[in-house]
């Protein structure tokens, strides 16, 4: 075995001693064997047989060596560092999907500029492909084309991919109008209890849409004879749903009109980019669309989505959390207006740039510096609103915010079934959360913030919450299986690293 490798090993072995807090002779007893043997495997000076690794991992509750496949990746965080300097935020990740999925709309090429670099992105990329799209990173890797076949073939469709993203079922908008009938996997995404799609059919069944899940898959029927006579009225005043709505109207040949409809940030993206396929929407902003549609989009199209408020909340979480003066640059003020006036309420010391305008031409971006405050826990409990109000995906960070606050501060995620319980694990690094039942959790500051190791929860926001956390902890951390903020964050250890943080990714050997 080469030295580097028992190097590699060896700083393994110790950092997963020291988060079980064993000292080396704790581990010595624990595996028969001196203090000093041990000393020398974790200086890597000292070969080691497969066997004592799995006999070192099972005595520290600690996967050391992944064999056989290309192991998940990891995160090593030195926390207690304060943040400086500026960062950018990145575009819309739920712009973005949204975005691909409406390409199938059209039958001529589309450019999209400055899209996320995320796994969400890469799997609805993957299931493109596979089924006839051809797709490729332009502009040194900045911005993605998209050119689409005569005929999509559903037949070869990617399932792999397609069930571990939810944006999948925005293939269903744009494919009604392609085919008389198709087949999709069911959507998967984040591990936030049960989701129906019945919302989504409520909306498309006014397009001829019928769906039948059997077998893992949705069989999707299109009768041509059923047409939208009268408004539809959305059942649930959700972003997807708002977006499947759109996609069906934009090819219907006649005007469709859209009630109790969500304004929120992605679907104003997915209304600008209609509007640049020639379709004219009214009422963008608000909770009535009305959409005109053209039957046939073959158009060259080049869009810029707008940057992403939620990603512009973690990293000003970020700042609060670790105390840190630290300029955020390129945030969508108009969707992080409720979690600012929340902010200020509980004394958040911060100043904005005057607004300029987004490379969309229309949304509304400032610069936002924030400096370390003494926060009070808010009066009111946090929570979620349909836009204008606070955004249901900003929920999590307040539940880090309010853990360096002082006081007790309320939060009620009323939206998903358990999303709530994840935040609870930032209880294994200092916090004090007690969970009354699955969506509401009261959190007590001011909190010391304890290093510890631990996986990472299988849902994105939350997820993102205990990377701040971790960071905001004196000592080593390390979070597990991080494929889920890979999800939706673009690079975003090392662009946390670029403003002061110290965070290493790493796989198991």
């Amino acid at each position: 075995m080469a030295d580097d490798y028992l190097v590699r090993i060896g700083k393994l072995i110790r950092d997963a001693r020291q988060h079980r807090g064993w000292s080396q002779a704790q581990l010595a007893e624990a595996l028969g064997t001196s203090q000093s043997a041990v000393n020398r495997i974790e200086r890597g000076n000292q070969n080691i047989s497969l066997e004592m690794i799995a006999r070192i991992g099972e005595a520290l509750e600690s996967e050391i060596v992944s064999l056989g496949y290309a192991g998940p990746m990891h995160l090593r965080v030195v926390g207690g560092r304060r943040l400086s300097g500026a960062i950018d935020v990145k575009t819309s990740k739920n712009a973005c999907v949204a975005l691909l999925c409406a390409s199938l709309l059209n039958k001529g090429r589309t450019v999209l500029r400055r899209v996320a670099r995320i796994e969400e992105v890469y799997r609805l990329l993957e299931v493109l492909n596979s089924i006839g799209v051809k797709t490729r990173w332009i502009n040194e890797g900045v911005d993605l084309e998209i050119v689409p076949p005569a005929e999509l073939d559903m037949g070869s469709i990617d399932a792999d991919a397609a069930v571990r993203t939810r944006s999948i079922i925005m293939f269903l908008g744009p494919l009604l109008h392609r085919m008389d009938h198709f087949k999709l996997p069911y959507a998967g995404g984040c591990d936030l209890g049960t989701r129906t799609i019945e919302p989504h059919m409520i909306a498309l069944r006014r397009f001829g849409l019928d769906i039948a899940a059997t077998e893992g898959q949705y069989h999707a029927q299109v009768d041509r004879a059923v047409r939208p006579d009268r408004p539809i009225v959305l059942t649930e005043r959700g972003d997807t749903v708002t977006e499947n709505a759109l996609l069906a109207a934009a090819r219907h040949d006649g005007v469709t009109v859209i009630r109790n409809a969500s304004s929120n940030y992605m679907v104003q993206d997915l209304c600008f980019f209609l509007e640049n396929l020639g379709v004219r929407v009214e009422g963008i902003g608000t909770t009535t669309l009305t959409v005109h549609g053209v039957p046939d989009i073959d158009a060259d199209v080049d869009y810029s989505p707008s940057e992403d408020p939620v990603e512009a909340m973690s990293l000003l979480a970020a700042a609060v959390v670790t105390e840190s003066e630290l300029t955020v640059r390129r945030v969508p003020i108009e969707f992080l207006e409720i979690e600012l006036a929340v902010l200020e309420e509980m004394g958040l010391d911060h100043d904005r740039t005057p607004e300029y305008v987004a490379d969309n031409g229309r949304t509304r971006l400032v610069d936002l510096t924030v400096r370390p405050s003494k926060l009070e826990a808010p009066i009111d409990k946090i929570h979620p609103m349909p836009f204008p109000g606070l955004n249901i995906d900003n929920v999590p960070f307040f539940a880090a915010i309010a853990a360096v606050a002082q006081g007790k501060t309320l939060i009620h995620d009323w939206v998903y079934d358990n999303r709530a319980i994840y935040l609870t694990d930032l209880n294994r690094l200092g916090g004090r959360l007690q969970l009354l039942d699955p969506h509401r959790v009261l959190v007590e500051g001011p909190t010391r913030w304890r290093a510890a190791e631990m996986m990472c929860p299988p849902a994105l926001r939350p997820a993102v919450v205990v990377l701040l956390a971790m960071m905001a902890a004196e000592g080593t951390s390390v979070l597990r299986n991080v494929y889920v903020i890979n999800r939706g964050y673009e690079d975003l250890a090392e662009r946390l690293n670029s403003v002061g943080a110290q965070i290493e990714i790493f796989r198991d050997i």
